[in-house]
């Protein structure tokens, strides 16, 4: 039987028991949003194959746990070279990795697409479709590049994992020191993991004092992949953080969602006010019942500030209308005001 059968059975049987952490929910679907561009062209995915197909393309077991969060990153819109250079967080994200690495200006976009207000993703490659490559994942609301994947950036005679542990951590420091920012108040734990197939490393820097990692780094043959974890995700004009948690974290989208001038207009409420509303254990539409006011006027308040913002990023002909963008958006808005936290603050 082929391994990725043999591997997609055990992942069906074992999902129903057991429980994804968060981490890892977020390192996957950051690799899947890779493996997808990779394989766009090449296999119609169907939803009830994606958690095997993930689990093989990465080979981390848990992956199937992850599969109702992966079926959003299916709608991914392409992106042409020019879209990219004049797509605001197209352009500050090759801005951030042009000055990481100068050589990167002669690289060739290979690939770039979108979720949109999501995610923006760009692969770069050195000219001729071989050697080095570097793939950018930017939150398309923050700004923010969350995951770097660096690959064949060593020579195929030793690579990295051919390297001491200390050599590759140097190797890791300075992607992250170049991409992030310097590593000096970080405390680090680095580990094999139990890959029989192939060799793998994963290393995890931390705030000293801190449970979960800041910075998580999978280094795999010739590919570093660094995923911001705990980082800011959080835009600057935000007035409050923390409304209310996911998985016991806090939902910084939630936060971007909630953080609308016209809904605390709308609920007659301020910002704090609605946190302890929420802390409480009441979701969004409740606290709206409570002040006569209908889930769906909360639903067309903040659909229309996010397609609002959307617009304004755009610099081209091919944004969609302001009625497309209000539509796609509001199953995400729905999710938002329907939660109730789960975590007391």
């Amino acid at each position: 039987m082929p391994i990725e059968r043999k591997i997609r059975e055990y992942l069906h049987k074992e999902a129903e028991t057991m429980e994804c952490p968060p981490a890892i929910s977020k390192r996957i679907e950051q690799s899947y949003s890779q493996y997808f561009q990779r394989r766009r062209s090449e296999i119609n995915m169907k939803k009830r194959l994606i958690s095997g197909l993930v689990a093989t393309a990465i080979l981390i077991p848990t992956a199937a746990f992850a599969a109702p969060n992966l079926i959003e990153m299916l709608t991914r819109t392409p992106m042409t070279v020019e879209q990219v250079k004049v797509d605001e967080v197209g352009k500050a994200t090759l801005e951030k990795l042009y000055n990481a690495f100068p050589e990167t200006k002669s690289f060739e976009i290979i690939n770039a697409s979108k979720v949109q207000g999501v995610q923006t993703s760009i692969i770069l490659q050195e000219k001729g479709g071989i050697g080095k490559k570097i793939s950018l994942h930017t939150n398309g609301i923050t700004g923010a590049i969350e995951h770097v994947n660096q690959e064949n950036w060593e020579p195929k005679e030793k690579p990295l994992t051919a390297l001491t542990e200390q050599e590759i951590k140097s190797k890791v420091d300075y992607l992250i020191d170049k991409m992030f920012g310097n590593l000096e108040e970080y405390e680090f734990a680095m580990e094999q993991m139990e890959n029989p197939d192939q060799k793998t490393f994963m290393l995890n820097y931390s705030k000293k004092g801190s449970k979960t990692p800041f910075y998580q780094v999978f280094v795999q043959e010739n590919t570093i992949s660094v995923s911001l974890i705990e980082g800011e995700t959080t835009p600057s004009n935000i007035k409050v953080e923390g409304f209310f948690s996911t998985n016991g974290k806090p939902d910084y989208t939630a936060d971007s969602f909630l953080n609308d001038e016209k809904l605390f207009s709308l609920l007659k409420i301020s910002p704090t006010k609605l946190k302890q509303e929420l802390a409480k254990g009441k979701s969004v539409v409740e606290i709206a019942a409570s002040k006569n006011v209908s889930k769906q006027q909360v639903i067309d308040v903040i659909a229309q500030t996010q397609a609002e913002g959307q617009i304004q990023g755009e610099n081209n002909d091919d944004v969609p209308s302001s009625e497309q963008m209000i539509k796609a958006v509001e199953p995400k808005v729905l999710q938002v005001i329907e939660h109730k936290t789960e975590t007391p603050w």
